[in-house]
């Protein structure tokens, strides 16, 4: 080969290489949001409808409904002090070393839950032991987001980096489908069966989702932005303090930005199961609603992520929030109908919706920060609106519709007023498509 020849085909193969780890980057980020969501989807499902039975027995239906979604609430309070610790970590040491830590310990504690005695067998110490594998559940996820997100983008090419950030919420949809579809299969077995052994069977399966993504991990590569401020980031301070002294506008942003995501996950796949199987909804028809509506979520997840890579973050999300301000009320009288068909229409449009936000969030959130912070500023955000929105989404309204005898249009006024504050949220952040990541 001549020089020129020589460098043309060394420049191929390292395009070619490049390709290749980008496909691994981003499978690795998909499959940790799956086993993600595959474990979050099944603790919800399993608080709806069996942790009540399981764990609560000898209180009421409401009361216990309110004290399993109690214990989803206590995870979600972990989940920004496991952003906080990995992305501290994440942000001195690499990306790629603490997502495997973070994969390992969520599946772990999923799996343990499903091993977990009833409260008949070892009384009030089950709850207790419940809680605690949340808690721990929690904390791993917490780091988990933050690290697939930003070693996606990280490796993704400028015009693209909304779509590769989003394969850290595009595994969302997936494991939501697996877990649906797992609990619903078991949930066809005879109630004495499902109460006592079926409902543990999603979460021991766990573990082997959490394998194949170690397995797929353990080839990704360090970010090669991380790499080349490497040496700037070892020489500044902890990066929790460097966020909140420079950044905490942007925190405050991204914290009520996340809020109609969230909100929406916490009542369309939380609050409104139990809600629509108390009035009169089938179980497995609920159940099957929520499979189908996560293969929309994730359509929609797609289109969006895409989208903002050509019109911005900005234009999606408030396109999202605005049409979900609209169809706040028509999903709640359809969710309280009795109809396990209305559920599905609601879940399914509900969704979708949470999806169409949902494709830009990751981006939206990781071009607030500089490379330094990014893993720890952009976990803070999103581990923190978690917490706010979707942990806490339940309980509230439960609470709301407990205060008002039983009807929904005081959680529909509160839920567009928390939906008009991330509107103005996003609105007062810029736009970043367009910019260049900073070190």
């Amino acid at each position: 080969m001549t020089a020129p020849q020589e460098t043309a085909a060394g420049n191929a193969a390292v395009d070619q290489s490049g390709s290749r780890q980008l496909r691994r980057v981003l499978l690795s980020s998909f499959l940790g949001s799956a086993i993600e969501f595959y474990d979050f989807v099944l603790y919800a499902t399993a608080a709806a409808i069996v942790f009540g039975h399981v764990f609560f027995t000898g209180l009421g239906p409401g009361l216990a409904a309110f004290a399993s979604f109690g214990t989803l609430a206590a995870g979600y309070i972990a989940r920004p002090l496991g952003g906080i610790v990995f992305g501290h970590f994440g942000d001195r040491i690499g990306r790629k070393r603490v997502l495997v830590v973070s994969m390992l310990a969520m599946g772990l504690a999923t799996t343990m839950i499903g091993l977990l005695p009833s409260s008949a067998q070892i009384g009030a110490a089950a709850p207790a032991a419940l809680i605690v594998l949340r808690v721990l559940q929690g904390f791993a996820v917490g780091g988990e987001w933050g690290g697939a997100m930003t070693i996606a983008l990280e490796h993704a090419p400028g015009g693209k980096r909304g779509f590769a950030a989003s394969f850290a919420n595009l595994g969302g949809p997936a494991g939501a489908v697996l877990a649906s579809g797992a609990v619903t299969l078991v949930s066809l077995l005879p109630d004495r069966s499902f109460l006592s052994w079926g409902w543990r069977i999603p979460f021991l399966l766990s573990i082997v989702l959490v394998g194949v993504g170690l397995w797929v991990r353990s080839s990704v590569e360090e970010s090669p932005l991380f790499r080349r401020f490497q040496a700037e980031v070892e020489k500044r301070r902890m990066p929790l303090a460097e966020v909140f002294a420079g950044y905490s506008r942007q925190v405050v942003l991204g914290l009520f930005a996340g809020l109609a995501m969230f909100g929406m996950m916490g009542i369309a796949t939380m609050w409104a199961v139990d809600f629509a199987v108390h009035h009169g909804a089938s179980r497995t028809g609920v159940l099957n609603a929520k499979t189908w509506a996560a293969v929309v979520m994730f359509a929609a997840t797609v289109a969006s992520a895409r989208l903002s890579d050509r019109v911005g973050r900005k234009p999606v999300m408030i396109a999202g929030v605005v049409a979900m301000m609209a169809f706040a009320f028509p999903m709640l009288q359809l969710v309280g109908s009795g109809s396990a068909l209305a559920y599905a229409v609601a879940v399914a449009v509900g969704q979708g919706l949470q999806g169409v936000v949902l494709g830009p969030y990751a981006a939206f959130l990781a071009e607030l920060f500089p490379t330094r912070v990014r893993f720890t500023g952009a976990s803070l955000c999103y581990q923190g609106a978690s917490t706010l929105w979707a942990g806490f989404t339940p309980a509230i309204a439960t609470s709301l519709v407990l205060a008002a005898g039983g009807g929904t249009t005081l959680l529909g006024v509160v839920w567009i007023g928390a939906l008009v504050l991330c509107l103005v949220a996003v609105l007062c952040t810029r736009e970043g498509r367009a910019r260049d990541l900073p070190g």
